[in-house]
């Protein structure tokens, strides 16, 4: 199973630790998994104003819990769906650029958009993430989709999508991803979450990331896709994958935050 977005590890664990029902050092490992330790830039959050600033991951969500801060709302922003984003436009367009970030409940208005940067071959391949700490507008949730309504329409897009790029003869496509596609049926093992998960989200978290995994590897190659019209439907099929697994992903991920007073 490829990893969870940066973003979403940080969303899930953010609310247990700062409730003290989980330890700091559990969300520093899922979070950063096998990156380099994270860097925090935070020169332009006005938020957090005492001094020292933050530097390290940890020390961020330290800080953000003494500012009141009880967790953090995932947003999985593309073009043409902005949905979860606060504004200003400067934030938009780094979370638009990332595509992903968190943006804080309760405490000072906050955003917290990962920047990635490869380093190494590709044989042996590192990451090096840094946290920009922006001050944004106060978020409003937008209307979500629940646990269970995005449950049931990722699994009934995974039948469509899954028959269409059978019909379009991925077998012949790439090996690989031909064994992928045939284990979107089966179940997988999840990677770190916290225990305050519920059993659907759980479900959930793991079909879709699985899915948006699958997405991008079809998208490498056109495939056994002979025709225009073949290579057009196939992309058709993944855009509308892409998006359900996407919003299921957010959906699952802030399915639990706190409730905002």
């Amino acid at each position: 199973m490829t990893a969870l977005p940066r973003s979403a590890s940080l969303a899930l664990w953010a609310a247990p630790v700062l409730a003290g029902r989980a330890p700091l050092d559990a969300l520093v490992r899922a979070v950063q998994g096998d990156d380099e330790p994270h860097a925090v830039d935070s020169d332009d959050a006005d938020g957090l104003d005492a001094w020292p600033r933050p530097t390290a991951l940890g020390e961020l969500v330290e800080r953000l819990g003494a500012r009141g801060v009880r967790g953090l709302r995932l947003v999985l922003p593309v073009p043409g769906d902005p949905a979860g984003l606060p504004g200003p436009a400067a934030v938009n367009e780094a979370a638009l650029d990332a595509g992903e970030c968190v943006v804080t409940v309760g405490g000072p208005p906050l955003a917290l958009v990962p920047e990635v940067v490869e380093f190494g071959s590709a044989y042996e391949l590192g990451h090096q993430v840094t946290w920009h700490v922006l001050a944004c507008e106060p978020a409003v949730a937008p209307p979500a989709t629940s646990a269970s309504d995005a449950e049931r329409e990722l699994r009934q897009a995974l039948l469509t999508a899954t028959d269409v790029l059978t019909e379009l003869d991925v077998g012949r496509w790439r090996p690989d991803a031909a064994e992928q596609v045939a284990a979107l049926r089966r179940p997988a093992p999840t990677g770190p979450l916290p225990a305050s998960c519920s059993p659907r989200a759980v479900r959930v978290i793991d079909l879709a990331w699985r899915v948006r995994s699958i997405v991008e590897l079809a998208r490498e190659d056109d495939g056994a896709a002979v025709s225009g019209w073949e290579a057009t439907r196939r992309a058709q099929e993944l855009r509308g994958l892409d998006t359900v697994s996407r919003r299921a992903l957010v959906a699952a991920v802030n399915d639990g935050e706190p409730v905002s007073v």
